[in-house]
């Protein structure tokens, strides 16, 4: 089945010929010009994944990104400004997955999507992978995760994040191995995605982020789950 991707920007242009490239590759694209028209697409369509542009009309890519977490863990790709070091910082905070800075090879964008997609594809297996520490349960096959019987929306790298270190137990990774081992080799971004995720990730998973059960840090070393 092709793959379902909506396309937001509100230069058109740039819409366009992102749309012929993904199209080129057997992906289904649906595009808005808005934030609000975005937002209300999400709300009506299952998309395997968004990109999104920070700069928009009627809701900024930051609001739309804010809004669509809190009813949806669909991938969300944020286009920014090239060097707006802020704007990475803040889309990933707002709960984006991932970002790519203009002006973009179209190459690279494709790429970036196809690896998210993979990752966040569900995987057709007989048997579901279930991880269970205390009162959380990690179904790994089905991408899901309850704290106390109740669903955790997470998006796509907080849900790795969490896997690995769950995987892991007592193992404390670096900053840097984390971002290699969740974001790839080639992922130009900084360790501060890594503080971002686990930030938001505490703020899902734990009672008290400040006191955390689960996800711990080890001070001048880097992160683990015990």
């Amino acid at each position: 089945m092709a793959k379902k991707v909506l396309v937001v920007d509100d230069e058109k242009l740039i819409v366009k010929g992102i749309r012929f490239s993904l199209e080129q590759d057997g992906m289904e694209v649906e595009c808005a010009y808005d934030g609000e028209e975005a937002l209300q697409k999400i709300k009506d369509t299952e998309y395997d994944i968004v990109l999104l542009d920070v700069m928009l009309p009627r809701l900024t890519g930051f609001e739309v990104c804010q809004q669509v977490r809190e009813f949806s863990s669909v991938p969300i790709v944020m286009l920014t400004a090239k060097g707006e070091d802020m704007d990475k910082i803040l889309g990933l905070e707002y709960g984006a997955d991932d970002y790519i800075t203009k002006p973009f090879n179209i190459l690279e964008v494709k790429a970036r999507l196809k690896a998210i997609m993979r990752r966040t594809a569900p995987k057709t297996k007989e048997e579901t992978k279930i991880i269970e520490r205390g009162d959380m349960r990690l179904d790994c096959d089905g991408r899901r995760v309850y704290v106390a019987g109740r669903e955790i929306n997470l998006t796509a790298k907080e849900f790795e994040l969490l896997e690995l270190l769950i995987l892991n137990p007592n193992k404390v990774y670096s900053r840097e191995a984390l971002l290699k081992l969740v974001w790839g080799t080639d992922y130009p971004g900084d360790v501060r995605t890594v503080d971002v995720h686990i930030r938001r990730l505490r703020e899902k998973i734990e009672e008290n982020p400040s006191e955390p059960r689960y996800v711990h840090t080890k001070w001048g070393v880097g992160y683990y789950f015990a």
